[in-house]
């Protein structure tokens, strides 16, 4: 989720790493914040790797910075992992916003429709944070208060995930 936060966002301009990292951190919120600790060698192993390429500029009031910027090699990178995002990019609603902030970089329709179905087909399926003998539990089969609450958020939550799905793969299903 890093590495592709950090694609993305140079897809669409040269940063530092301190905008890159607010960038990422306004992404994927309290819920999930990035540490230098993780970002600066997530850099260092995608510009190893030839995705991203580093240069200086004169500070506004002190050090140079270091600037970031995606390559040719990186913004393929950028495409295949949008086109064909892992599993757990599919399932974790954190992680598909994430795939879902980017989608737009990836020019075919088909391909973007194609992501969205394996999130609606997910979605699909029948789950709970709780169950009953291997069985899902609603919020109407619960006597607890709070977990009724967990479980009728999480509902009216995907109904409304799944109804913007659907239209949008109607969308780019149209022909231009």
């Amino acid at each position: 989720m890093l590495e592709l936060s950090i694609l993305g966002f140079l897809a669409e301009e040269p940063l530092h790493g301190y905008e890159l990292k607010d960038r990422i951190t306004a992404l994927t919120g309290h819920v999930r914040p990035v540490s230098d600790g993780a970002l600066y060698p997530a850099i260092t192993r995608l510009t190893a790797k030839g995705l991203l390429d580093q240069h200086t500029e004169p500070g506004a009031s002190a050090a140079p910075r270091r600037i970031l910027a995606l390559t040719a090699e990186g913004r393929e990178e950028l495409l295949a992992r949008l086109r064909d995002p892992k599993q757990t990019e599919i399932t974790d609603h954190v992680r598909f916003n994430t795939v879902l902030a980017f989608l737009r970089h990836l020019p075919d329709r088909q391909e973007q429709a194609a992501v969205l179905r394996r999130r609606l087909d997910f979605l699909q399926t029948p789950s709970s944070f709780f169950y009953d003998s291997g069985k899902p539990v609603r919020a109407e089969e619960s006597d607890d208060l709070f977990r009724q609450g967990m479980l009728r958020v999480a509902r009216a939550t995907g109904e409304a995930e799944r109804a913007w799905l659907q239209e949008a793969v109607e969308l780019l299903d149209r022909p231009e």
